[in-house]
């Protein structure tokens, strides 16, 4: 399941200590503690050789996890064109700076046959966020194959199907989807602690690390690199961006931000200011506003309620205690108004809608809750008089139909045959929160040293797990300088977090990505 927790309390020991061999981290500049300068991780060249085993005195390590591979050829129609293509399903050994096994992860890569030059055709990195879920509904919704779903993106009854993905992005560039380690099929070296690969930075170097064995075993170093991350996925493709520079020399050609967290802890009042838009598109998509805002196409009713949000609401906040009670109930009306909630609710809520209120809150009185991945969907509790939600709807839609056939496709058409249980998603708590405050600045450094890497942030209207106003106050307050800032596009969907799962919105995504990716490099 998609559990996007993206603001988690508490910060653990940093990279939990493994049994013997101690990964050390690249951490960027600007997570530093200033004045303070950390050794850079060697590169793999200069890694020593692991002990041998059974040396005298010495602990004798578990056995190194084998490799494994499963190549087959297909063919599809994407974009138009039938295309060729190797899809490999694999495992790599990730090893410590002394060259320790330190984890195995788990890919699929789609290459295309037939390119003259494979070092001039784009690569793309591709993952799911959580952080602990598995990268199998990025897998199904963006690779050659997508399931079968209803035009607005509900999941219906087995036997579950899959098709050619006709806006699978493999016309543009080659992809390779990877589970984080502790999700889908990648997992810890025997002995080692999980913890270790929990949090913000490390989790970035060990896909640094992964990327580097592709990118060199496949001989791809000359290609243009591209990171397409969702959800939680984008904070790693933030944080990615300088970790994958400093540890390793790669600059990348482009980074696709699909859901974007904010890559920040805001504060209460913050958090309400960047949901109140998205409230206010899904009352317009349930017919709940007000004739004047309800007859505007979406984009401009997106508009008037951040104008509303980021203006009058937001000086309101500022008062707090000191707004007069008729600015109290100017703001209660206005509010009202933009979410299709009562006046009564907004009063009693003293102006602050939590999300997971307002999903039970919206239709409560047609007994219906909202979905968070995707707020288009309606869900039914076993009451109407709960403080929240049971469960999303939306997930619950579509998660059943994409599981079973990532299983049943795996096994079947990429032939890859293992017994290991398939962790949808993992129980990766604590999640190591340091550096988190720092990740923003982290791609501003990355973005103003390569200068010619690009960013293309992909936004849903209905998506309540990362709404899409966090995302552009994140960007609105990065100190990128007018050369730089060029570099960063939005695109907005008429979908939720996942909008590959809308008809619609995944020709759109399809025509979105294509086009970042042409004109991101140097034909």
């Amino acid at each position: 399941m998609r559990r996007d927790w993206c603001v988690l309390a508490g910060i653990a020991l940093f990279f939990g200590l493994a049994t013997e061999a101690v990964q050390q981290p690249t951490i960027p500049p600007g997570q530093q503690p200033p004045q303070q300068q950390r050794e850079r991780a060697r590169p793999p060249a200069e890694q020593a050789a692991p002990a041998s085993e059974g040396t005298p005195g010495k602990k004798e390590r578990p056995a190194v996890p084998e490799e494994k591979s499963a190549v087959t050829h297909h063919s599809a129609r994407v974009g138009g064109q039938a295309i060729n293509y190797t899809a490999t399903a694999a495992t790599y050994n990730i090893k410590a700076d002394d060259g320790t096994v330190k984890a195995t992860m788990f890919y699929v890569a789609y290459v295309k046959e037939g390119i003259a030059d494979p070092a001039k055709r784009p690569v793309s990195f591709v993952y799911n966020g959580g952080p602990g879920s598995a990268s199998l509904f990025t897998h199904m919704g963006m690779g050659p194959k997508r399931v079968v779903l209803t035009a607005d993106g509900h999941g219906m009854p087995a036997p579950y199907t899959i098709v050619d993905n006709e806006d699978s992005f493999l016309d543009a560039t080659d992809l390779v989807f990877i589970d984080a380690i502790s999700t889908g099929y990648s997992r810890p070296a025997p002995g080692e602690t999980p913890a270790q690969f929990h949090g913000i930075i490390a989790d970035a170097n060990w896909f640094a690390d992964f990327i580097y064995q592709y990118i060199t075993r496949n001989e791809r170093w000359a290609s243009p690199k591209f990171l397409i991350g969702e959800s939680y996925g984008t904070t790693r493709s933030a944080e990615l961006a300088g970790v994958i520079q400093e540890r390793h020399q790669i600059y990348l050609s482009g980074i696709a931000l699909l859901s974007s967290v904010a890559f920040s802890n805001w504060g209460a009042d913050n958090r309400t200011i960047f949901f109140l838009p998205t409230y206010t598109t899904t009352a317009w998509y349930h017919h709940l506003l007000p004739p004047d805002l309800q007859s505007l196409p979406i984009d401009q009713v997106a508009q008037k309620a951040r104008e509303f949000t980021h203006g009058e609401y937001a000086q309101a906040l500022e008062k707090g205690d000191q707004l007069s009670s008729a600015e109290r109930q100017r703001v209660v009306a206005d509010l009202a108004r933009f979410t299709g909630l009562s006046t009564r609710f907004v009063e009693e809520a003293n102006l602050r809608v939590s999300p997971f209120r307002w999903f039970k809150e919206l239709e409560r009185d047609k007994r219906r809750t909202i979905g968070r991945l995707d707020s288009r969907f309606e869900g039914i509790d076993v009451d109407a008089a709960g403080e929240r939600n049971e469960y999303d709807p939306s997930e619950a839609s579509y998660e059943g139909a994409f599981v079973a056939t990532f299983h049943d496709y795996t096994r079947r058409e990429l032939k890859w045959d293992s017994d290991a249980y398939y962790t949808v998603s993992a129980n990766v708590r604590p999640w190591d929160q340091t550096g988190n405050t720092e990740v923003a600045e982290v791609l501003r450094a990355a973005m103003t040293q390569q200068t010619y890497l690009k960013v293309l942030v992909l936004c849903g209207y209905y998506d309540v797990a990362t709404p899409f106003n966090g995302i552009e106050n994140t960007f609105a307050h990065m100190n990128l300088e007018p050369p730089i800032r060029k570099n960063v596009s939005f695109a907005y969907y008429e979908g939720g977090h996942m909008m590959y799962v809308d008809e619609k919105e995944h020709h759109k995504l399809h025509k979105d990505i294509d086009d970042f990716i042409n004109v991101s490099y140097t034909h």
